[in-house]
């Protein structure tokens, strides 16, 4: 079954680190997605760009009604995800739990329709 890992965290934070605290980062990502790899589970990621680019349509009458972000009032926004096919929901938590991002934010766990 898939899963789709939202990865929550503080926008500003990456930019916080010291340039070797980034390279730490960068790694314990990569060995995080070849652990997924590994174990045949990853179908894909990415990281997001800051919320502030982004922006949110709806229709309203028949005519698109565009919001720009950031839309939350909170310290935490979506910064990346990890698509990945395993088992079950207690196979995907036990896979966010290893994520990198569960230790300084959030990690969303959502079932796919397939």
């Amino acid at each position: 079954m898939q899963y789709l890992l939202m990865l929550y965290v503080e926008e500003a934070g990456w930019d916080r680190l010291t340039p070797a605290e980034q390279v730490q980062g960068q790694a314990a990502y990569t060995a995080y997605t070849e652990a997924l790899t590994k174990a045949g589970a990853y179908l894909g990621s990415n990281r997001l760009r800051p919320s502030a680019g982004a922006a949110r349509v709806r229709l309203d009458d028949g005519r698109a009604q565009v919001l720009d972000g950031p839309y939350a009032d909170s310290k935490e926004q979506l910064g990346g995800y990890y698509l990945i096919d395993v088992p079950d929901q207690d196979a995907a938590i036990a896979w966010a739990a290893r994520c990198p991002a569960a230790a300084y934010g959030q990690i969303e766990v959502r079932a796919v329709w397939c």
